[in-house]
C-alpha cells in the first residue's frame, strides 16, 4: 500500500511517516523543496516535491509521480501541511485553504482519487463556544464553528470545501492542542518555566484539553479504514479536562525547577501586547509569537470536546495521558539540548 503524507517535515507529518513506515507502507513524503528533512532520513522514504500554490504546476508534479507510480495514484493521502503561524491573515488562507483546494482538485483532475484522504483539522475552528454557564459542556461535532482567529477560519473554510464535494473520501481529524517532542509553542513554555516564570491571563475559569502526537498518528490510521468514517468530522484528545495550571505544573516537576513565580494578568493587557507586537511583526514582515490570533488563543476559555465518535467510529482510544506525554517531551528537549 502507498501513502503520500503532506507536510511531511513537520511535527505530525514527520510522525506520520515514522507510523506509515512501521506498518509497511511504501511510504512519500510531501514537501516543498526548501523543507527541511531533519526528521525524515530513514533511507525507505520516498520524497514528492509538492507545490500547492500553484495549481498547474500541481498537476503536473503528481502526473509524474502517477507515472513513476505506473500510473496509480497513492491508496491513502495524509493532508498535514498547513501553516499555524504566519505574518498576515492571507498566509493562512493560502496555505490551509487553498492549498487544500489545489491538491484534492488536482487528484481529481488527474484521476489519482485515493481510498481515503484523512483531512488534519483543528479544534481552533469552533473558536470561543460554549464559555456559559460553568461548568462548560464539551464541544460537540454538531455546534457551529465561530472561528475567532485566521487560523481557525482558515481550516474550516479547508473543511468546507471538503464538505462540498461528491464522492471524495475525505475524513477530518480535529485535535486539540497537539504537543509532544518536536513541538516547538509548548516547548516555549518549558523555556518559560526553566526561567522561573508561568504566565496566564484571564480570571474566569479556564479548561484545557490537550492530545499527545502518538495518539494523533494513532487516529490517523485507525481513520484510513474505518468503514462509517468517509464524510465524517472528529475531535481528537486524551479524553480528559486540565486546569490552566496543569501543564506547567507538570513540566515544573519533571524539569526539576525548584519554584515559579505564576503570574496572571488581564486579558485587557494581553490584548494590548498582542496588538502592538502583531502590528509590529506586519511592519516588518516577521513571524510573531504574540499577536492577536494568539490572544483569542489564550483567551479562549473552553478547550473541551467530544471524542465519543470517534471511540465509536474509529476505534480511537487515547494511550497517553498528560503527566505521561510531558515525562516524554521533557526527556526529549533535554536530549536534544533544547532544554
Amino acid at each position: 500500500m502507498t501513502i503520500l503524507v503532506t507536510g511531511a517535515s513537520g511535527f505530525v507529518g514527520s510522525f506520520v511517516c515514522e507510523k506509515a513506515l512501521e506498518k509497511g507502507f511504501d511510504t512519500w513524503a510531501g514537501m516543498r523543496s526548501t523543507s527541511s528533512c531533519k526528521y525524515l532520513k530513514d533511507k525507505r522514504l520516498k520524497f514528492a516535491e509538492l507545490d500547492l500554490g500553484d495549481y498547474e504546476k500541481l498537476r503536473g508534479q503528481l502526473r509524474r509521480y502517477k507515472q513513476h507510480m505506473e500510473g496509480k495514484g497513492w491508496d491513502y493521502i495524509v493532508h498535514a501541511a498547513g501553516a499555524t503561524k504566519s505574518p498576515d491573515r492571507a498566509g493562512f488562507f493560502r496555505t490551509n485553504t487553498e492549498g487544500t483546494k489545489n491538491l484534492v482538485r488536482a487528484l481529481m483532475a488527474e484521476d489519482m482519487i485515493p481510498r481515503r484522504f484523512v483531512f488534519v483539522s483543528s479544534l481552533s475552528i469552533f473558536g470561543a463556544i460554549r464559555e456559559t454557564p460553568y461548568p462548560y459542556l464539551p464541544i460537540r461535532d454538531e455546534d457551529t464553528p465561530v472561528p475567532n482567529t485566521a487560523y481557525g477560519e482558515s481550516k474550516w473554510k479547508a473543511e468546507q470545501f471538503l464538505q462540498g464535494l461528491d464522492n471524495f473520501p475525505f475524513v477530518i481529524l480535529r485535535p486539540t492542542g497537539i504537543y509532544g517532542p518536536r513541538e516547538r509553542d509548548y516547548y516555549i513554555m518549558g523555556k518559560s518555566i526553566k526561567q522561573h516564570i508561568d504566565f496566564a491571563v484571564g480570571y474566569r475559569p479556564q479548561d484545557l484539553t490537550f492530545v499527545y502526537v502518538d495518539d494523533v498518528v494513532q487516529a490517523v490510521f485507525k481513520s484510513m479504514d474505518a468503514p462509517h468514517a468517509v464524510g465524517k468530522s472528529y475531535f481528537l484528545s486524551d479524553g480528559r479536562v486540565y486546569n490552566s495550571r496543569a501543564f506547567s505544573d507538570l513540566l515544573q516537576k519533571e524539569m526539576g525547577t525548584s519554584f515559579v513565580l505564576h503570574i496572571k494578568a488581564p486579558l485587557w493587557f494581553l490584548r494590548c501586547v498582542c496588538a502592538v507586537s502583531g502590528t509590529v511583526s506586519r511592519w516588518f514582515g516577521k513571524l510573531s509569537t504574540l499577536n492577536l490570533d494568539k490572544y483569542y488563543i489564550l483567551s479562549q476559555r473552553n478547550w473541551q470536546c467530544d471524542i465519543e465518535p470517534a471511540r465509536r467510529d474509529l476505534g480511537y482510544e487515547p494511550q497517553v495521558g498528560l503527566a505521561e506525554g510531558v515525562r516524554r517531551s521533557v526527556a526529549w528537549y533535554k536530549q536534544e539540548g533544547w532544554l
